[in-house]
């Protein structure tokens, strides 16, 4: 699985390394079971700091996408991990359209709520 992050970017380096995972596995490219590279072996080929790519794999297993073991490394989880993950990223990107608009969080929500009884 191929990993990039851009230095250049506003979007934190932890978070950029979160997406191109969650990317992987919402198309197909990382599949359950599959072991992630060791955070210091991609902390390496990336050139940025360990805690920086566990940071980016904390926040995957916040979202229930992978397992995170002192010295078993990180895994992709079994079950509906790719869907989730899909769905995870739509989230992310409608938060950041409508940031862009200027649509606050809370209005968001009222929107979403919305849409919820449609």
């Amino acid at each position: 699985m191929l990993i990039r992050v851009d230095t250049a970017s506003p979007v934190p380096l932890g978070d950029q390394i979160a997406a191109a995972v969650r990317g992987a596995i919402a198309d197909g490219r990382a599949e359950p079971g599959q072991r992630l590279p060791g955070a210091r072996q991609l902390a390496e080929s990336l050139g940025v700091n360990v805690h920086t790519v566990l940071r980016g794999y904390q926040k995957l297993r916040d979202e229930g996408l992978i397992d995170l073991r002192r010295g078993r490394g990180a895994q992709v989880t079994a079950g509906p991990a790719p869907a989730r993950a899909e769905l995870v990223e739509q989230a992310r990107r409608l938060v950041a359209h409508a940031r862009a608009l200027g649509v606050g969080d809370e209005d968001l929500l009222a929107l979403l709520r919305t849409c919820q009884s449609d």
